[in-house]
């Protein structure tokens, strides 16, 4: 699925101070995806996507933005089922004690050539304060689209098994979200 043009901080931030966006939103599942890259090996590049995400957003009258995108950690999909039933075991998500991933916005506003996001990531139990720029789309009203690649310490989290120290503990986690009026 191909992403709309990304727009310029300046042309937000006229639609935030128009009152365009001003309202609820709730997160598209079919359209939107979070995908995982880590290195093992320090060669192989192992990718995976999360096949259960929901969210919702919400911009106030006065232009300030905030949302919550919550990720179902057993969904995650390598495509190697073995490797599926070792990252939801304790070793990595431990799926039956953590089963989500959440990210709630704090902020969201116009910076750079997109909008910079503020708040906090929650995976493992573990609660710390997250930021990041990304890519922003309104392709037409009553549609919104953010686009994002992270890096993350999942150490930060405590998910820290690496057999032989052969596992990146960095992962790349790609966020395409697509927002429509709640």
């Amino acid at each position: 699925m191909q992403a709309p043009s990304p727009m310029t901080a300046s042309r937000l931030q006229d639609l935030l101070r128009d009152g365009s966006l001003t309202g609820e939103w709730v997160l598209d599942p079919h359209r939107s995806h979070v995908r995982l890259k880590s290195k093992s090996m320090g060669l192989i590049a192992v990718n995976g996507v999360f096949g259960e995400v929901d969210g919702n957003g919400a911009v106030s009258p006065d232009g300030l933005a905030t949302g919550t995108i919550t990720v179902a950690a057993a969904s995650i999909d390598t495509g190697n089922p073995r490797r599926d039933r070792h990252l939801r075991s304790a070793d990595f998500f431990e799926v039956e004690s953590y089963p989500d991933i959440t990210f709630t916005a704090d902020s969201i506003r116009p910076a750079g050539d997109g909008v910079a996001v503020t708040g906090a990531l929650t995976v493992h139990g573990r609660c710390l304060p997250f930021s990041f720029e990304a890519g922003v789309s309104v392709p037409g009203d009553g549609e919104a689209w953010l686009d994002a690649e992270v890096r993350i310490n999942r150490g930060d989290f405590g998910i820290t098994w690496n057999w032989m120290g052969a596992v990146s503990m960095f992962c790349t986690v790609t966020v395409r979200a697509v927002f429509t009026r709640g």
